[in-house]
């Protein structure tokens, strides 16, 4: 047997035995990955690949290759054909190459399996809005599941920007606006996909969306204190609490260098520092970008010795930079082969981990003819966390809509299945295969909640973009003549201009796409009671002229049964739940400025312009109530390398169960540098029956107060801060449901990479009262 084959040695001594014996061609075609997609006849790659790959096929894989990019997420396929297809193409690799080493498989995972006949899960800002880990981690292990039945290896999620600006348009990508949030819950994803033995890449790294003016692939200004306490600490809990295996370059450009050409962040960072040992691979495009967008190398093997310094291992989505260019570049002495080894080191590694260099190695784990990528179970997992993430944002008491009463259905995305799914969903990335259809069920708002009112009226009023107000006239008289009007507006995700939200799809302002904001005040001024739904992708501002709504209802793009989870809040059959992972702006034209503002961020004397949002990060109504009584813990001294344990009481005071999710934050009034007014610290969602109360207590490491110092290093301060209870990030501002004064004690300490990075609840349920 050769040494690289033998499964009793580690991945990287199996690695370091293979790279001696290849040559500088080998070495460079496991570097790359190539786009190609399966034949619908499941015969191997489909028909023109040469077209998308830039190279004939059997070129490309004379040497080897590295990866295969998305074969499933390229066209509508059969998942049994797709899965044949990818078993005959490796089939085609091992026998071409001298190792016989098949390529590593990426796909999209973001929303689920982005494959045709895949069941779409809701977007990232719903999982935000679930305050729920433990239901994210196991949506991800299902997805991950059906990702390795299909012969897939590793999965391009979850992304870890923190929202800065929501009128970017990959904010319906993004988890939310607080980087713990961001953190635990795509931690949990991570332990999801990582746990069912596929690859969770982590992207974008990093700052992606911190960009000017929220446009997609602009430059990012941020400081360094900015990077290290909003926007790096989600990587640092993915790989540390979720073991991710692989990591993506962001597109951004900070302080004029490209993440995809910085050492100091791909390789001095995430590697000596943090000690990551997986694999940097490229977003697409992104290493050329650094010769055609950034201008910081004069040709293509220019890019990829930079990228290649910088700590990128492999380039995606296909052959370009990391091809001839960079074996020409190695040859005339401009690359050293010692940076292609390096790479190679990490890349032949993890294809051991995953089975990939064993002799015994197959294609699929088990029968292509049982793949199935949408069943009941994992529609039912989708509609739990649907459910879960509905955020009721305002009620005057006009829901759960009465039985009997007359409802009228108005808006553009009221009868709209697409408004239900984020940009990464197959049919809204990939675009519209009419001879397919979309490949699965996906009832609209309109077709559940007729399903649940009688003699439902409809009337769409307007379309999601363009200026035809023709529409008004007859939703305002079909509001007019209803006890009450659900009023649906919103996006329609979309790439490149495509949608109304998505990658490539940002916004001038935080107005509703269209007339639609014209069609809200027409159907207001009517005087029926308006429920006011939005199903959207990032938040919309809602000003002064929206306030006459009896109720605000938030929907994130909640995915494939997101039309039933919605018509059950409305109609009461589901209590909500959900908490909103983003603040919603009052004004539409003012910057976009999330919670984590210092005192001058917030509204002030000096400046005639108020940042207050409408509805704050975290705020989210229930059909019941709750109330909430602090627990005497005697804290009071908290030693800066120590622990404190505070707790609140919550009783369910209403007629039905409900959850209510506890929200603990940290205000620190005086500090070296400008603090956030108050900071998240953790989290815990309670479900609790009527009557029924827990205790829930935190035990905070004092780590979780570290920030930036004067200095550039992470610090924790001795002095006085304050531990705060609220229901949102905004009632923890100014009535905090309780207070818990402490003081932080002993020297100033420097704490790193190893601090205790999480906040732990315990919940204490007691019979109902």
């Amino acid at each position: 047997m050769d040494k690289w084959r033998d499964e009793r040695l580690s991945a990287a001594e199996r690695a370091g035995a293979l790279i001696p014996l290849m040559t500088l061609e080998e070495k460079v075609a496991q570097l790359v990955g190539v786009w190609v997609g399966a034949d619908a006849s499941g015969g191997g790659v489909a028909p023109h690949q040469a077209d998308m790959a830039g190279v004939e096929w059997s070129d490309v894989i004379a040497h080897g290759l590295g990866q295969l990019t998305r074969p499933f997420g390229t066209a509508p396929v059969d998942p049994v054909a797709g899965a044949r297809s990818l078993a005959a193409s490796q089939a085609q690799i091992v026998s071409a190459g001298r190792f016989g080493i098949p390529a590593q498989v990426h796909e999209e995972c973001l929303t689920g399996f982005a494959a045709w006949r895949a069941t779409v899960y809701p977007a990232p800002l719903s999982w935000g809005a679930s305050f729920d880990p433990e239901l994210i981690e196991e949506v991800a292990g299902r997805i991950g599941r059906s990702l390795r039945a299909a012969g897939v290896h590793q999965g391009l999620a979850p992304v870890l920007d923190v929202t800065r600006d929501y009128r970017w348009g990959r904010t319906e990508e993004t988890i939310g606006e607080d980087p713990y949030l961001v953190g635990t819950v795509g931690a949990a994803y991570v332990r999801g996909i990582e746990g069912a033995g596929v690859v969770a890449t982590l992207k974008h790294f990093a700052g992606y969306s911190a960009s000017r003016g929220g446009r997609n692939h602009a430059p990012v200004h941020m400081g360094g204190r900015e990077l290290a306490d909003v926007v790096l600490p989600p990587f640092e809990m993915a790989l540390r609490l979720g073991g991710a295996r692989s990591v993506m370059n962001s597109y951004a450009e900070i302080d004029g260098l490209p993440a995809a050409a910085d050492e100091g962040l791909l390789t001095r960072l995430l590697r000596e520092e943090w000690g990551f040992a997986g694999t940097v691979v490229a977003d697409y495009f992104s290493i050329r970008f650094l010769h055609k967008l950034h201008g910081v190398a004069a040709e293509a093997a220019g890019a990829a010795g930079l990228a290649l310094r910088a700590g990128i291992d492999v380039e995606l989505p296909t052959v370009d930079t990391f091809g001839a260019p960079l074996i020409e570049a190695v040859k005339s002495g401009q690359v050293d082969e010692a940076l292609i080894d390096r790479a190679l080191t990490r890349v032949l590694a993890q294809k051991a981990e995953l089975g990939l260099l064993d002799e015994d190695w197959k294609p699929l784990p088990g029968e292509a003819a049982d793949v199935r990528l949408d069943d009941e179970e994992s529609q039912e997992l989708a509609l739990r966390l649907a459910r879960e993430s509905i955020v009721l944002v305002r009620n005057t008491g006009v829901l759960p809509l009465a039985p009997g009463r007359r409802v009228a259905l108005v808006g553009p995305v009221a009868d709209d299945p697409m408004a239900m799914l984020g940009c990464y969903a197959f049919p809204a990335h990939v675009g519209p295969h009419p001879e397919h259809g979309l490949g699965l069920d996906l009832p609209s708002l309109r077709e559940a909640l007729g399903a649940l009112v009688p003699d439902l009226t409809y009337e769409p009023g307007c379309g999601i973009t363009g200026d035809d107000t023709s529409g008004f006239a007859a939703a305002v008289a079909a509001a007019a003549e209803s006890d009450v009007c659900v009023l649906a507006v919103g996006d329609r995700a979309g790439l490149f201009g495509r949608g109304t939200s998505g990658e490539g799809c940002d916004a001038t302002d935080l107005r509703l796409p269209g007339v639609q904001s014209e069609l809200v005040r027409a159907v207001l001024a009517t005087g029926t009671p308006v429920v006011l739904v939005l199903l959207a992708g990032r938040p919309y501002a809602l000003g002064p002229e929206f306030d006459a709504a009896a109720a605000v209802v938030y929907g994130f793009f909640p995915g494939q049964r997101g039309g039933q989870a919605l018509a059950e809040v409305l109609t009461g059959a589901v209590n909500p739940s959900g908490r909103l992972p983003v603040s919603v702006p009052r004004d539409a034209g003012g910057l976009p400025a999330t919670y984590l503002s210092p005192r001058l961020g917030r509204r002030t004397e000096v400046s005639s312009v108020d940042p207050t949002p409408a509805y704050p990060f975290g705020h989210g109504l229930s059909y019941t109530t709750f109330e909430w009584e602090p627990l005497d813990t005697g804290a009071v001294g908290w030693p800066v390398d120590g622990e404190v344990t505070v707790g609140v009481s919550v009783r369910n005071t209403g007629a039905r169960a409900g959850a209510e999710v506890v929200q603990l934050y940290l205000h620190d009034p005086v500090a070296q540098t400008t603090r956030p007014v108050v900071r998240l610290l953790g989290y815990a969602r309670v479900p609790l029956e009527a009557g029924q109360a827990a205790r829930v207590e935190f035990t905070v490491p004092a780590d979780a107060a570290s920030f930036t110092g004067v200095r550039g290093r992470r610090i924790v301060e001795p002095g006085d801060v304050e531990l705060r209870f609220g229901r949102s990030s905004g009632e923890a501002t100014t009535d905090a449901a309780a207070t818990v004064p402490l003081r932080l004690t002993g020297a100033e300490r420097e704490v790193g990479h190893d601090r205790n990075l999480l906040v732990t609840a315990r919940i204490t349920r007691e019979g109902a009262g």
